[in-house]
């Protein structure tokens, strides 16, 4: 038998039910609550404000002095390789992305 895989499929949901107007009415009161979910996590507390005070906090980054074989660029000022040098303007090092 061929399918058609275009025209729309139909589920026992999509079929008109006999249900009465009264049984209607008393599953959608069934179905609608008035308790609301209030998620822990979702708390006021967890979010940062700018301008908060930052002094107590530590950072952990590790910083790596530039490689001998890196360079600044002087248009966007970001330490790239030396495969991405594109062009030497008279002593201006510019990155392939710049250029």
């Amino acid at each position: 038998m061929a399918t058609d895989y275009d025209a729309p499929r139909r589920n026992e949901s999509d079929e008109p039910s006999e249900d009465s107007l009264e049984e209607l009415k008393a599953r959608r009161n069934e179905a609608q609550s008035a308790v609301v979910d209030i998620d822990e996590g979702d708390t006021a507390e967890s979010f940062e404000l700018p301008g908060a005070d930052l002094s107590g906090e530590e950072l952990t980054v590790k910083v790596i002095p530039k490689q001998a074989d890196e360079f600044t660029c002087s248009v966007c000022f970001l330490v790239q390789h030396r495969s991405r040098l594109a062009a030497d303007n008279g002593g201006r090092l510019v990155c392939v992305d710049c250029a």
